[in-house]
């Protein structure tokens, strides 16, 4: 397997984790978003969106993280990283896109050129819409942590999930640029306990060969 990454992206680092959990070797395909590697020609013929992660899987590419974490979770199914029950499964799959699709898109990096680059946003106002969405989105997840029962010594029990892939790598990025993080003490504690598991820790940004 290959997987096309950049080590600041939070959505690779979510399937660096979920590989890592999984104990799958794979080749470390660098893509520089800074440098915009990611609009080459020769990257648009593996991944037309220009967006990382791809991975690849023999003759297969597989794009957007959560796709590839299922993807990787029913072709390697142990150990799990979706319950096995139907209503685990959605609050994982729920706890997973609260990250992926209500945080997290507001705060990517092509996003944030445009809102400096053509709207002339200020660097301070750009830092405040990115604490704003970060920390309003994340207050959603501690709620639903805080609250619900099936929220164990990680997000959903005791065993990693797919939630936690996608979690971990949003807190990376929070404290990057100083967000407010001490109104959300269950997702604090959750990120600390995944930071114990190699997985987490040993493929976090400043592990991956391309880190600057």
């Amino acid at each position: 397997m290959e997987l096309y990454s950049y080590f600041r992206s939070s959505a690779s680092y979510r399937v660096r984790i979920a590989l890592a959990l999984k104990g799958l070797a794979y080749d470390y395909k660098a893509i520089h978003l800074l440098k915009n590697e990611q609009q080459s020609e020769s990257y648009a013929a593996v991944a037309p969106s220009r967006l990382v992660p791809s991975l690849r899987d023999g003759d297969a590419v597989i794009a957007q993280s959560l796709a590839i974490i299922e993807y990787l979770d029913e072709t390697h199914p142990e150990p799990p990283l979706l319950p096995r029950d139907a209503l685990g499964r959605a609050r994982v799959r729920a706890l997973s896109l609260d990250v992926a699709c209500e945080i997290h898109p507001l705060n990517n990096l092509r996003v944030l050129r445009y809102l400096v680059r053509d709207l002339k946003v200020s660097d301070e106002d750009k830092d405040r819409w990115y604490r704003h969405w970060v920390e309003t989105g994340l207050l959603a997840v501690e709620q639903q942590l805080a609250s619900q029962p099936q929220t164990g010594i990680y997000a959903h029990g005791d065993a990693p999930t797919m939630a936690d892939c996608t979690l971990v790598p949003q807190i990376f990025n929070a404290q990057r640029l100083q967000c407010r993080l001490d109104h959300v003490p269950t997702v604090m504690r959750v990120f600390d306990a995944c930071m114990k598991l190699p997985a987490f820790s040993e493929t976090q940004p400043s592990k991956c060969p391309d880190a600057a």
